[in-house]
């Protein structure tokens, strides 16, 4: 039985994981275009906001 429940642990993802691609992908996408400080500090909410609309 406790190997069943050990099992089942390993099987979940990790929200830190899901942060730090999500993160990596920011900055690369930040760094790509070039912007300036006020674009970044919008880029800040308008990003996640259409990256979202597009996987949703």
């Amino acid at each position: 039985m406790a190997e069943e429940k050990r099992k089942h642990w390993r099987n979940r993802g990790s929200p830190a994981l899901a942060f730090t691609i999500w993160f990596v992908g920011w900055l690369f996408t930040i760094g790509y275009v070039g912007l300036v400080w006020w674009q970044i500090i919008l880029a800040i909410v308008v990003w996640p906001y259409f990256l979202g609309r597009a996987l949703g």
